[in-house]
């Protein structure tokens, strides 16, 4: 994919968009973006695809919504919605019970494991936690979709790719005891590799030992991962069992570490990856560093789940909120030849709907 494509991509039906150039008063041109260009200013036209999940506020998945009920800002402005789709990963009916439209089958997961065994010595009670949530998670990877990918990472001192995407549920059973065992960095060798054709994280990710040295953080972690899972077509949920990162200040409360996080959270918007974060700690712990989960999930799309009694309640939620989505199109320019991160916000007119969509995308080289 060229670096100047503005990629925000999240069905796999689609293609990338190619972005065109344009002088700012050319007919053909879409409607201005948010920041118009001056008279004569070259600009980089392309066709930004955002997703967006609208529930009700018990959770249940809307259908049947079209242009007219969204509302898409770049910078405070409006920008004009040029297509809308709907897509499931299960077959749509109409009320007399007969399929209405071909649904879209293929979800991407990703169980990703912070290890907890060098905080268990502080937290005690955490890494018991964190195997009770691998063997609900094991469970739950048994019964997932025919068409669903899932993968399995954890973070000790590196990322760990424990299996690649599969459709093998035993496999994913397997690579889950291995990620709670917090497992030993390994380098991205090619004979790791799947075959060709099938969808992949090792082979987006740094070769050799490239991969260990881009992941000393959880934060650069996330970061390389969400590369690596930008490459593919989709919407992809990372459910991330953890128990927060960052840094403490003298009144106890969280503060990001602007160096990581900010680059974080963009690569995992501009990858199209939600994070569906799941605190691992109890009720009666106290873990300011908690907050990162939170922000973490909100600001792309996911959800924070914390303080849980059984770790099967987020996983059936999040099985049962990625059934379906939108898919929301229109165009967008830049100067050409600038590069950056553009802030995006996704209403519904319905007050009654809740939507989540990430929160921008990056653009330009």
């Amino acid at each position: 994919m060229r670096r100047q494509e503005l990629v925000l991509i999240a069905a796999t039906a689609l293609l990338f968009a190619v972005p065109r150039h344009a002088t700012a008063q050319a007919p053909s041109e879409p409607p201005p973006p948010a920041a118009t260009p001056t008279f004569g200013e070259q600009v980089e036209v392309s066709e930004v695809l955002l997703d967006a999940q609208v529930t009700d506020k018990e959770g249940n998945v809307i259908v049947g919504l079209g242009k007219d009920d969204f509302q898409v800002e770049e910078d405070g402005k409006p920008v004009a919605l040029t297509d809308v789709r709907f897509y499931s990963s299960r077959p749509l009916i109409d009320v007399a019970g007969h399929p209405t439209t071909p649904a879209e089958s293929q979800r991407f997961f990703i169980l990703f494991f912070q290890d907890q065994r060098q905080l268990n010595a502080e937290a005690p009670g955490v890494l018991a936690r964190e195997l009770d949530a691998g063997r609900r998670a094991r469970d739950w990877a048994g019964k997932l979709g025919a068409g669903d990918y899932a993968a399995v990472v954890s973070f000790n001192s590196s990322l760990v790719v424990d299996a690649d995407f599969t459709r093998d549920r035993k496999t994913l059973q397997g690579a889950i005891d291995e990620a709670i065992k917090g497992g030993s960095p390994a380098g991205n060798w090619p004979s790791r590799l799947p075959p060709e054709g099938q969808p992949s994280l090792l082979r987006n990710l740094p070769s050799g030992n490239a991969v260990r040295d881009a992941s000393p953080t959880i934060e650069e972690a996330l970061q390389t991962l969400a590369r690596a899972a930008g490459k593919l077509v989709g919407r992809k949920n990372l459910i991330l069992f953890a128990t927060g990162f960052g840094n403490v200040n003298s009144f106890g409360q969280y503060v990001p570490d602007k160096q990581r996080y900010e680059p974080m959270m963009r690569a995992l918007n501009d990858a199209n990856v939600a994070v569906y974060a799941v605190d691992l700690f109890s009720a009666d712990t106290e873990a300011p560093l908690e907050g990162a989960l939170s922000n973490l999930a909100n600001q792309t799309g996911g959800k924070y789940y914390q303080h849980l009694v059984s770790f099967a309640t987020p996983l059936a939620r999040i099985a049962e909120e990625t059934t379906g989505y939108y898919l929301l199109a229109y165009q967008a320019t830049h100067p050409r030849g600038t590069s950056g991160y553009q802030t995006v916000k996704v209403t519904v007119k319905n007050p009654g709907f809740r939507v989540k969509a990430r929160e921008g995308y990056l653009y330009g080289e």
